[in-house]
């Protein structure tokens, strides 16, 4: 890119060496550098090596002629838009017509008029120094779109971890929960096939699943024994509580969080709550939850009951494949057990686990 202090290369092609000098002697007075060719060949393979921001080429040339210079350079990758200027001592209007066609972006005849050409060259590079401008622009805002893009982002992500954390404690987890959780729900969706960019909004929107039970009483919450049917009732109502609270965001991210807050309880054969739906009704990314959410729950120890070992949880869910779970969700969450066992390994357990109900 060129600013107007710098000086701008200029190709001249020409197999007259007296008009080469006399275009080259205009353009040193403009201020910039001539590179000289007299053959059309040697000229387009050094103009593929080293970008020219003005190009001046006769027409009539040995090998190649201006018109076929033209034509190859507007096909050569940064020749797009580079000011190209065809100089011939044709009176033909059909040549013209021809070359204005092809890609030329000013026409000059011969012989030639010093103080024409200088103008014409002068705006010319104006023009070039302009495009260079308005690139440098576009540039530097893309650069600073993304970067404030980044970060609205990086603090939506916050926001979200801070919040499903809140709900965590609530239940007096420590938050390693969601974070085994998360990293469950990126494995099994990467396995399903998603792209990258829907791996990370479930892994980013997984946490949130239990999010309503910050509207749910301590009574009940923190209760250590078994739930009553009516305890149970409300303790279900924590899905529909994460979705109120949820639902209507303008962030696809926050609508998918809402979506798997009020679907990760429901079951493949119709039997889950709140809304009973069965299959592929269960929105995908809450059939996912699910699968990372009892895995998890089983897999650690609470006061009522034992941590199950891995493979032992691995078969449970299996069996409950086409009942509980989605059948592919398992087939992909069986196929990636290796990494599920490394985030197991890696993301320690509470040290003093609280009441935490698997199917509730």
């Amino acid at each position: 890119m060129h600013t107007s202090t710098q000086s701008m290369r200029v190709m001249i092609v020409d197999d007259s060496m007296a008009n080469l000098m006399l275009v080259a002697k205009i353009v040193r007075g403009l201020g910039h550098e001539p590179v000289m060719f007299t053959d059309p060949l040697k000229a387009f393979a050094d103009a593929l090596r080293t970008p020219s921001d003005l190009v001046v080429s006769d027409f009539t040339m040995p090998g190649m002629n201006g018109l076929e210079l033209v034509d190859r350079l507007r096909s050569a990758y940064g020749y797009e838009d580079v000011p190209m200027v065809m100089i011939s001592g044709s009176d033909d209007s059909a040549i013209r017509y021809q070359a204005l066609d092809m890609g030329v972006t000013d026409f000059l005849r011969k012989p030639i008029d010093v103080a024409e050409v200088k103008a014409r060259l002068r705006n010319l590079l104006k023009l070039r120094e302009a495009q260079a401008s308005l690139r440098n622009r576009a540039e530097w805002l893309d650069r600073e779109v993304s970067r404030a893009t980044a970060a609205l982002s990086a603090r939506e992500e916050e926001v979200i971890l801070r919040l499903s954390r809140a709900a965590e404690y609530r239940d007096r987890d420590t938050g390693a929960h969601i974070v085994r959780m998360a990293n469950y729900c990126r494995i099994v969706g990467g396995a399903m096939g998603l792209d990258e960019g829907q791996c990370q909004t479930l892994f980013l929107a997984a946490p949130m699943h239990d999010i309503g039970k910050i509207a749910v009483s301590d009574a009940i919450l923190l209760k250590p024994g078994k739930l009553t049917p009516e305890e149970r009732s409300v303790m279900e109502m924590h899905t529909l509580h994460g979705f109120q609270i949820l639902s209507g965001s303008d962030s696809d991210l926050i609508r998918q969080a809402a979506e798997i807050a009020v679907s990760h309880h429901e079951r493949w054969d119709g039997t889950g709550y709140p809304a009973r739906v069965k299959g592929e009704a269960i929105p995908l990314y809450g059939r996912v939850a699910a699968v990372a959410d009892v895995f998890d729950a089983l897999t650690n120890a609470r006061p009522y009951k034992h941590a199950w070992q891995p493979d032992e949880a691995l078969a449970y869910m299996k069996a409950c494949s086409g009942t509980h779970f989605d059948p592919a969700c398992i087939q992909a969450f069986s196929d990636r057990f290796d990494d599920v066992l490394a985030v197991n390994a890696s993301v320690p357990l509470a040290a003093d686990p609280e009441p935490e109900y698997a199917a509730g």
